[in-house]
């Protein structure tokens, strides 16, 4: 049966098939959250209502990885006693630390960008693996993948005039989101670490639940509030919820049959589908097909492929 799985979920078309929804999904984040605060009528800067969005977010993603993992496993999914510092410290790196800004930063800054800005943390995982967490060394490969990718960032942040004069770039939204990334790297190379003691799913979806709890009970104690206007509101917020979960889930399934490499280089398609759907849902195509935005995206996509491509033996 093992063998069987494997030959189907390595079958190419299907592998490419079950990587393009992941990404369709994760590409999906920065459109539903802005529509998110829309639809509950959160405005940029009502922190403690945002927190309260994201954390039931997360609360549900937490459920659906369980149940899911709980499916696939055909047994309760329950993380073993000894996992339970791993939980809280991804809890905090994964869903409070990187989704407090990236929540923030949607709410200053285009999906466009905030899709653009956020393959940064593809390429901050590495230098902190390589030179923080010391999982890994550094190649040339590797280099020059961070070099045009951050290319890409920069370019769209409005190039190296933009940090000296701070004009096209906010804290509150291009600043967060890179902050955001930071976490991302973070618990990035802690799930690599915790992972080897503990199933990777149960770790996903505990944490989710968790850092859920944590976020909604902050911005609860804040003050903010989550009203619901219709049913509109109902099906987005399970639909991020099926965001996390759903491409977590089938994600962790390819790199189960699949090289680590193969599925990682299929990555690059995630920037691009932010782009493609935040000018298709948020309207913003003269920024997405901009000159400086095509640029931005092919550098940033072409990063991610060159960092994953398979070394040569």
């Amino acid at each position: 049966m093992q063998d069987r799985n494997t030959k189907l979920w390595s079958y190419f078309p299907i592998t490419f098939t079950a990587a393009f929804i992941c990404c369709l999904l994760w590409g999906s984040a920065s459109p539903a959250i802005k529509i998110a605060y829309e639809l509950f009528r959160i405005g940029p800067d009502e922190t403690a209502s945002r927190l309260m969005l994201a954390g039931a977010r997360f609360i549900i993603a937490g459920i659906m990885v369980i149940l899911l993992g709980s499916a696939l496993n055909r047994r309760i999914l329950l993380p073993k006693r000894s996992s339970a510092g791993y939980i809280l410290i991804l809890s905090f790196a994964q869903t409070v630390g990187q989704y407090f800004f990236f929540f923030m930063a949607l709410a200053h800054t285009s999906g466009v960008r905030g899709s653009i800005i956020n393959a940064a943390g593809n390429f901050l995982t590495i230098l902190f693996a390589v030179y923080i967490f010391r999982l890994e060394k550094m190649s040339l490969k590797k280099f020059c993948g961070c070099i045009v990718g951050f290319s890409g960032i920069i370019m769209i942040l409005g190039g190296g005039a933009a940090f000296l004069s701070g004009g096209s770039i906010s804290l509150a939204g291009e600043g967060a989101m890179i902050a955001a990334d930071v976490f991302y790297a973070i618990s990035g190379c802690c799930i690599k670490i915790f992972s080897q003691k503990e199933d990777p799913v149960a770790l996903s979806g505990y944490q989710f639940l968790v850092g859920g709890i944590i976020l909604f009970l902050i911005g609860s104690l804040m003050g903010g509030h989550l009203v619901f206007y219709g049913r509109s509101c109902v099906w987005n917020l399970l639909y991020m919820g099926f965001i996390s979960a759903g491409a977590y889930t089938l994600w962790g399934i390819l790199l189960k049959h699949n090289p680590v490499s193969r599925i990682s280089i299929l990555g690059f398609m995630n920037p691009v589908l932010g782009v493609l759907l935040s000018a298709a849902f948020l309207g913003e195509n003269r920024e997405a097909f901009s000159l400086t935005g095509l640029v931005s995206l092919v550098l940033v996509s072409l990063g991610i492929i060159i960092v994953n491509m398979k070394d040569r033996s």
